[in-house]
């Protein structure tokens, strides 16, 4: 029960104790006076009947008599009078029956009036003529009574009703403040630290809210110093510091988890040997400011076209890695480098098209870092050997089909939902049980079964994400696959969906017809965070209200603030797999224990991702992870 109600039921009870008490005395009041004023109507009728029957009686008038009884019987208050002549012993008895209007029987039935008599002889000097004995009628005690507590009743009922509401009214301003810091208690209890609250105008509450304030701040400035200390990590052990690029160490982890998930694209390996004429020329530190220049160029142009990771790997040689995109668009983001070049080259004063060499390696099948690294070394040399400004690797593969065959196959699985699907569990690290399945689809085309790898760079290029996830989610549903397990299952959403309002609505129309919504994950992944943080909010609000659940995916690749995080409030996050293939060494194992840390403080679950072997799920035992995921428990087909 609420302060409130506790306050409330209080103040009832006690107004309904006083109510009572005050009913209870003016009741037996009443009654004790009506009571007194029928005993001395009887003395008074008694006396003036005694002395008014005195001549009749004495004449033995037995008329006159019965003629004064009569004045007096005829009014009503009396039940019965019996008046014995002592002479003869003549006896004359008048009686009125006991009828009482207006007072309900139940209420004459408690028998509040006893039966009061009154008796007397009646005498002339020493000579007794007759005795006289009177009953009261109970009629207008009860009427009486009746009139009054009904009255009294109406009275208190009103009373009460009106103190009832100035009560909650008055309760609700004074507890105010109280209801406001029950409010602000939540928020910082969710990790939520907003503004501070103002001082109420009670003095016992305006302390409490002044502790309030310094324990929110506090508990605000301990997750801005982690969030500060993460950044200060990751700069510190992943950034290059002449060019504020990514370090090699970063490229390879990044290079490991891409080439460990179904995706697309490209290696670019660059060696810029006009860096080293700049240095002779102008010294180290022109150099290393046309460094800086280079590099933020390069990141505005380059990302332009599509987004990338551009690392400075040694001294004079850069690495670019260009995901989920196809072949034409890796040509295009070529010419941007080209072109972005050979301006800086310009400024610098050297000669365009030279100073230069780039080795373009291209992801295809299965492959690992070697092997991908050592197409784009090749290539590299290659173009250094030839003095070309680029190569790229010859392979033998061939795409598969072009953009508009890639149309029409996409188009025809999502109408008619030919997509395959695979789940692959997400283990405790505690027990190894099953907290989650996440789920990842195929497609057959000719026969031909193709991974998510090869098919999703052209679902965000021909802008069918959105139309893609609704029939995911639809068969996930229409199967009942939430009603195989009861574990929930995660379903990676794309770009274009967070993004799109008309699934927004979609989703939460959905969502508020499903059976077990509980056991939805949506997972999105933290690059859109970054970019479109509204829609994210707006998504995860509506995920969140109708009884799914949501994570961040890719959580740390990128670099920047988590402090949306507090604003999100994800119920996991998914550690990117390069921080699976980074070196073990002390300075990583700091930043992923950071990492955790800012999660964990915000009561958020956290998934180390990419786990190929037990070796690797050993380094973050010291962190007290969660859970784990990766081929450790490869993915299995889901029959339907």
């Amino acid at each position: 029960m609420t302060l409130f109600r506790q306050i409330y039921a209080l103040l009832f009870g006690l107004f309904l104790l006083v109510i009572t008490s005050l009913g209870y005395v003016q009741f037996t009041e009443t009654q004790s006076f009506l009571v007194k004023q029928m005993d001395s109507d009887l003395n008074n009728a008694s006396h003036s009947l005694g002395i008014m029957l005195v001549p009749a009686l004495e004449s033995g008038d037995d008329v006159a008599a019965e003629t004064l009884v009569n004045v007096i019987f005829e009014g009503g208050y009396y039940q019965q009078i019996k008046l014995t002549w002592l002479v003869d012993g003549k006896q004359q008895v008048w009686n009125n029956a006991i009828r009482i209007e207006g007072v309900p029987q139940w209420f004459i039935d408690l028998d509040l009036f006893t039966t009061i008599t009154k008796e007397s002889v009646i005498t002339s000097g020493w000579l007794q003529l007759a005795k006289i004995e009177i009953t009261a009628h109970p009629g207008f005690g009860y009427h009486e009574l009746w009139r009054i507590i009904s009255n009294t009743i109406i009275i208190f009922s009103i009373l009460f009703l009106l103190a009832i509401v100035c009560a909650r009214f008055g309760l609700s301003y004074i507890l105010k403040p109280l209801h406001a810091l029950s409010e602000h208690a939540k928020k910082v209890a969710n990790r939520q630290f907003g503004p501070d609250m103002p001082a109420p105008k009670t003095k016992e509450l305006q302390e409490l809210v002044g502790a309030f304030n310094s324990m929110s701040a506090q508990l605000k400035q301990v997750f801005s110093s982690l969030d500060e200390e993460v950044s200060a990590l990751r700069k510190k052990n992943l950034v290059d510091q002449v060019s504020g690029l990514p370090n090699r160490q970063y490229m390879v982890s990044r290079i490991n988890g891409w080439l460990g998930e179904p995706s697309s694209g490209a290696i670019f390996l660059a060696k810029f040997d006009w860096l080293e004429e700049v240095h002779s020329k102008y010294g180290y530190q022109v150099r290393d400011e046309t460094i800086k220049l280079l590099s933020q160029k390069l990141e505005h142009h380059l990302n332009e076209v599509s987004p990338s990771v551009i690392a400075r790997i040694a001294a004079y040689e850069f690495a670019f890695l260009v995901t989920d995109v196809e072949h034409d668009q890796l040509t295009k983001y070529l010419q941007t480098l080209l072109r972005t070049l050979n301006k800086e080259i310009s400024k610098a004063g050297c000669k365009p098209n030279e100073g230069f060499a780039i080795g373009v390696a291209e992801r295809t099948g299965h492959m690992t870092v070697s092997d991908i690294l050592a197409q784009a070394d090749n290539a590299l040399q290659k173009s250094l050997k030839d003095n070309k400004v680029f190569h790229w690797f010859e392979t033998n593969e061939h795409q598969l089909f072009s953009r508009e065959q890639w149309r029409d196959n996409l188009t025809d699985a999502i109408k008619n939902k030919k997509f395959q699907f695979r789940w692959q569990p997400v283990l405790l690290t505690e027990n190894e049980e099953v907290c989650q399945r996440e789920v990842y689809c195929q497609l057959m085309v000719n026969d031909k079964l193709q991974h998510a790898g090869q098919f999703m760079p052209y679902v965000e290029l021909l802008s069918l994400g959105t139309l893609m996830d609704q029939c995911l989610i639809e068969t996930v549903i229409d199967n009942r696959l939430l009603e195989r397990n009861y574990e929930p299952l995660a379903i990676n959403l794309t770009f274009q969906s967070i993004s799109d309002p008309h699934f927004h609505s979609w989703l939460q129309g959905l969502l508020r017809n499903t059976a077990f919504p509980e056991r939805i994950c949506f997972e999105i992944p933290e690059a859109s965070v970054y970019s479109d943080l509204d829609n994210c909010e707006n998504l995860c609000n509506i995920i969140r209200d109708n009884g799914a659940k949501f994570g961040i995916d890719h959580f740390g690749r990128q670099f920047g603030s988590m402090s949306y995080l507090q604003s999100l409030r994800p119920s996991y996050v998914k550690l990117d797999q390069s921080f699976a293939y980074m070196e073990d060494d002390q300075h990583n194992t700091e930043l992923c224990r950071a990492l955790a840390n800012v999660a964990k403080g915000l009561d958020i679950q956290v998934i180390v991702t990419g786990i190929q072997q037990q070796e690797q799920l050993e380094r973050f035992t010291s962190m007290r992870l969660d859970a784990y995921q990766g081929f450790i428990a490869p993915p299995i087909a889901i029959t339907f």
